[in-house]
């Protein structure tokens, strides 16, 4: 029997309304509307405070009519008619173009909720045609003395809402359905409801959507946070069982990681050997393996990924190394080569293939892939390629995972028979996410450092507070030139066109720049100033960004490793991996564009040969905004693990799923993965309990339609690849 959240919203709402609801918010059924919670409640009594509003930010607010006026235009022919707004503090305009007839609903003292998008206008906030309900005041009037009480402080659901359908809308599309809403089989077990004191599901439904207290609604959140939090992590759980239902040859490590062992100048850390004993168990059982090995930045990530490619080549398997640019591939190879040594390289055939190579080098690179005589190949998204064949793909190493979508991944994943997957990050993830978007992913964590690893001092450059520090930022550089250093000076724009217009390395880069500020920091012109700086003139300062060739990034690269450069001014295509021990100085221009992530990675290219460094990051964002909070939490902290919380409350969203860079709907509606940990938790616990005892779900009914209702064929799919 169908359920009735599955009912059509044209069949519930008539087409036009739910042509423009799945236009605007994707919503096609009556659960896809009822799921669309309210973002906030505010009171028909409770004014919202309208100094925290930001022009460009579309808003939905409950405010005072002031007063009303209109006034012919000079240049063109009707009127405009302005009303002021307030929250008994600030006010704000709302402006209307040949729109007389609102004069008459517009009266001062109305209260009602407008919505729109806060703009600017001779320095004056203003909504131009907002969309605004207004409350009846007769209605209120009309009641007692505890009835008017009880109508100005019931709680009135303010929801995500566009231009085109505001809040108000979608309150009555929902109050239309919630009005013939039978009941519903709830997915949660009754003895986890009872034990938990959750509300039944269609209860929590209306609740959410009409509470007549702030105990309803919160209520009614506990319980839909719970059974989200459920749903989800059976639908990551049951991706991982199907995985893990192939299984390959077993991969057991002998005399070549032996060998290797044996011949590393250093012994490894207890973390390295605690890894590397999670990832040989693994490969010896044969089934596929799905692992994220976080550290930081020089803790051991590639020799812990290198003994397990060593574990697959004595079987005579391969593996194949994904790097996220060509820089850091060939950096890499050199490095395992390096690592490894000339004879044991040679045995192996380390393969590099990048789109790059000569047609006569790449050629043979495919060949020693496609033939099982490269034991090791490490490459770009070349390696993608439909022509790119193996033999005998046993295990497949990501660095920097988040640099490669989802797809990317599993189309390397897919040129193997049940390949072992190891992911690389210097990014850690917190637990929480880690449970919540990688159901499927194990993480392994090394937390010790190398020793003699230098400290890096981090300090916020405040242009907008300090406009002179500027000349500062470029003398300290010079000094650390002086004492024969080199350094880094990073830009978000590879040019800035004479329109304005800037060529952005990294499609990831922060979107929350105001949006009259000035053009972003370039490489090319920073270039160009730099050559010309009094203090640096002398010094050799070459570029470094995505529109080089790979041979031209690479060589460049080269000679600054081996000290012919003393300044690369760079976009984020040095973010990761590249390795000069004797660069103490990261300079970041316009950092508030950057991510958290981004920062501390840049951050961590410095600092790696024995000298102290030192970081700059260059901010003109001001104080309180978040783009300065990011700057700000990067400089107060070294630890990794302290900044991806950071970053995780800093963004204060539920899309870390995905969804929205995927085109799914797997973002998270209520579920907070830092507030909801232990939610997150007992939800997992408990869903893996359900699916040991019945992995069909044989016996719950309502729980299985809720997952296959939440994640449609494409979307578990998508769940599975991440």
């Amino acid at each position: 029997m169908d359920s009735p959240l599955d009912q059509k919203l044209s069949s519930a709402l008539g087409g036009r309304t739910a042509q423009v609801l799945e236009k605007s918010f994707g919503m096609r059924t009556v659960g896809d509307l009822l799921a669309h919670y309210p973002r906030r409640y505010a009171r028909r009594g409770e004014l919202t405070a309208l100094s925290e509003l930001r022009i460009d930010e579309p808003v939905t607010i409950v405010a005072e009519v002031r007063s009303v006026s209109e006034r012919r235009m000079q240049n063109r022919r009707g009127s405009i008619l302005e009303a002021t707004i307030s929250d008994g503090h600030g006010i704000l305009t709302l402006t209307f173009f040949n729109q007389p007839f609102r004069k008459n609903e517009l009266r001062p003292g109305v209260r009602g909720i407008f919505s729109g998008k806060i703009g600017s206008y001779r320095g004056t906030r203003q909504l131009t045609h907002p969309d605004y309900e207004l409350f009846d005041p007769d209605e209120a009037a009309a009641m007692d003395t505890e009835q008017a009480r009880r109508w100005a402080e019931t709680p009135v659901p303010l929801y995500p809402a566009t231009a085109s359908f505001p809040s108000w809308k979608l309150q009555k599309c929902i109050e239309t359905v919630l009005d013939v809403l039978p009941p519903l089989p709830d997915p949660v077990p009754d003895a986890v409801r009872s034990a938990r004191g959750l509300l039944g599901f269609r209860e929590a439904l209306v609740r959410v959507h009409r509470p007549e207290s702030d105990a309803d609604w919160r209520r009614a959140r506990d319980a839909l946070r719970f059974q989200e939090a459920l749903v989800l992590q059976l639908a990551l759980l049951q991706q991982r069982a199907e995985r893990r239902a192939v299984s390959g040859p077993p991969r057991v490590p002998g005399a070549l990681s032996e060998a290797f062992e044996a011949s590393l100048p250093w012994p490894l850390t207890d973390d390295q050997r605690a890894v590397g004993a999670e990832i040989e168990a693994e490969l010896l059982d044969g089934t596929p393996m799905n692992r994220l090995v976080q550290g930081e930045v020089g803790s051991g990530k590639t020799l812990v990924a290198l003994r397990a490619m060593l574990a697959v080549a004595e079987s005579g398997g391969q593996s194949a190394f994904l790097a996220p640019t060509e820089v850091l591939a060939a950096q890499h190879l050199r490095s395992i080569v390096s690592m490894l040594g000339p004879d044991l390289a040679a045995r192996l055939r380390v393969t590099l293939l990048t789109g790059q190579l000569p047609a006569a080098e790449r050629r043979k690179a495919l060949l020693a892939a496609a033939s099982g005589g490269a034991a090791i190949v490490v490459g770009t998204h070349a390696l993608l390629g439909d022509n790119v064949t193996f033999a005998d793909l046993g295990l497949v190493v990501v660095d920097e995972q988040h640099r490669f979508g989802v797809e990317q991944r599993e189309a390397i994943r897919l040129k193997g028979q049940a390949p072992h997957v190891l992911v690389l990050s210097a990014t850690p993830i917190p637990r929480t996410v880690a449970m919540t978007v990688f159901g499927d992913l194990d993480v392994s964590t090394l937390r010790s450092l190398p020793a003699g690893r230098a400290p890096i001092a981090s300090h916020v450059v405040p242009l907008a507070d300090h406009p002179n520090w500027e000349a500062r930022v470029w003398q300290r550089l010079a000094e650390e030139l002086e004492q024969g250093r080199q350094g880094f000076v990073v830009c978000p724009a590879i040019e800035v066109a004479a329109s304005g217009d800037s060529v952005e390395e990294d499609a990831a880069l922060e979107a929350d720049a105001e949006p009259d500020a000035p053009p972003p920091a370039s490489v090319l012109e920073t270039l160009a100033r730099l050559r010309t700086h009094p203090s640096l003139r002398d010094r050799r300062i070459e570029p470094l960004h995505g529109r080089m060739s790979g041979e031209e990034k690479d060589r460049t690269m080269r000679a600054f490793a081996a000290g012919e450069i003393d300044v690369l001014v760079a976009t984020t295509v040095i973010e990761v991996g590249v390795d000069v021990p004797n660069a103490s100085t990261m300079i970041v221009l316009d950092a508030d564009r950057f991510g958290v992530a981004q920062l501390h990675q840049l951050r961590g290219r410095v600092g790696r040969g024995g000298v102290p460094g030192i970081a700059l990051f260059v901010t003109r964002a001001e104080q309180g905004t978040l783009a300065r909070e990011r700057v700000d939490a990067v400089a107060s902290t070294l630890d990794g693990f302290e900044l991806a919380q950071a970053d995780l409350e800093l963004r204060r969203e539920g899309d870390v799923l995905g969804g929205t860079q995927s085109g799914r709907r797997s973002s998270l509606k209520l579920l907070r993965v830092i507030e909801d940990a232990d939610v997150i938790a007992e939800a997992r616990e408990l869903a893996q309990g359900l699916l040991d005892d019945d992995p069909s779900l044989a016996a719950h009914d309502a729980l299985r339609e809720a997952v296959a209702r939440r994640f449609d064929e494409a979307e578990r799919a998508f769940l599975g690849k991440a």
